[in-house]
């Protein structure tokens, strides 16, 4: 054991001396060497090891991209604006807060803000861009909204977590922060998204209030459904109902059904996507997920869901009366899910996070086909007035 021990630290010492351009292809094999090195250790003390290396070398990378080599014969640091490197740029006692509300990892928030601008770019008044003071106010909200959602979800799943590769190096399940310091930086959060709530009217207080519950027990699901993605999906496109009472002041549900159904379609299909990656972890610790349900029939079911999310965005355009340019969004968007589930490998995690992350592209590509279809109408009113005289 004690050779073990000196060998393993002799080994994070030397990360620091190692050479940049080859740490990136030793970093797996080498943290893993703490996973299968002498017995004698119990499992949660070879994986915090191996979590410290992997940490150790994430902030390298995020400090020193490949790009450095060239900034360095200049005498100059390289600067990156990636999440993850700005992440790592903050003081160290904070970044395990950050890492816990997954600021590292911004994909969820923008999944979690898209239904938000969907609807309140549908929601504009003809020939008028979106609010932009409310789409910069629910993308504050988005982040918090993320962020409290990740840390209930790592309170609940500390134990799983620990057993999972992916997830053991997450903030509570690896011991940097403990569940009551979770508690707490949990309360600041929900506190600052009130208050973005409370700058909205009465009606989409009393809405966004309604949606805390599913934030609760979402992760709760996996535990006794194969369905939680459902769930997800009914919890991150609450905006898409909120959005569109931000701006109008209540709900109009002939659109905003048929956006929330789509949205909630949209999640099954990019979160049974994600959940791929963890399908044999999540059988060794008894969670269910929609991966493990459709097992080699995804695709025929993201296929259905697919149909499902483009029929309900036929319809939410119909109830708005959009125009022309955001129905041949529409059809692009058809394409991106038709290849994206075509082309999907679900053997191959890494092409599973490639097809989940091209997702906000997706979204953004409807966001911007609802913002000019709704700078057509303007045209189009202008062309049924000269019909009319």
């Amino acid at each position: 054991m004690f050779l073990a021990r000196m060998t393993c630290q002799l080994a994070l010492n030397g990360m620091k001396r190692i050479h940049l351009g080859t740490y990136h292809r030793c970093v797996s094999s080498l943290s893993n060497c703490f996973l299968t090195t002498e017995g004698g250790r119990s499992t949660d003390e070879l994986r915090s090891d191996s979590c410290l290396l992997r940490i150790f070398f994430s902030s390298q990378s995020a400090i020193c991209p490949s790009h450095r080599c060239k900034t360095q014969q200049c005498g100059r640091r390289s600067f990156s604006l990636s999440a993850a490197a700005i992440v790592n740029s903050t003081p160290a006692p904070i970044q395990p807060y950050l890492r816990l509300m997954r600021l590292d990892k911004p994909i969820g928030t923008w999944l979690l803000y898209l239904p938000c601008t969907w609807s309140i770019a549908l929601a504009a008044d003809s020939g008028c861009l979106p609010h932009l003071g409310l789409l910069a106010l629910f993308g504050t909200g988005a982040l918090l909204m993320r962020g409290a959602g990740c840390t209930i979800n790592d309170m609940w799943d500390k134990d799983f977590d620990k057993k999972v590769a992916r997830t053991a190096c997450r903030p509570i399940a690896s011991g940097e922060i403990s569940r009551m310091q979770a508690l707490f930086f949990l309360g600041g959060q929900l506190s600052l998204a009130l208050g973005v709530l409370l700058c909205l009217n009465y009606y989409s207080i009393a809405l966004g209030a309604a949606s805390l519950s599913l934030v609760v027990t979402y992760p709760l699901m996996k535990r006794i459904t194969y369905w939680p993605q459902f769930v997800l999906g009914l919890t991150f496109n609450w905006g898409a109902l909120l959005g569109w009472a931000a701006v109008k002041g209540s709900c109009d549900w002939s659109v905003c059904l048929p956006l929330y159904f789509s949205g909630v379609m949209w999640t099954l299909i990019y979160d049974t996507i994600y959940a791929h990656q963890d399908k044999d972890d999540d059988i060794k610790v008894g969670v269910r997920s929609t991966a493990l349900r459709f097992q080699e029939q995804t695709k025929p079911w993201l296929s259905g869901f697919a149909v499902a999310m483009m029929t309900g965005l036929i319809a939410a355009g119909v109830s708005a009366e959009q125009t022309l340019p955001y129905y041949a969004v529409l059809a692009t968007v058809a394409v991106h899910l038709s290849h994206q589930i075509y082309t999907l490998d679900i053997s191959k995690p890494e092409d599973c996070w490639k097809k989940f992350v091209s997702n906000r592209n997706l979204g953004l590509l409807l966001f911007f086909g609802i913002v000019v279809g709704n700078l057509w109408k303007v045209r189009r009113d202008i062309e049924n007035e000269e019909e009319f005289r």
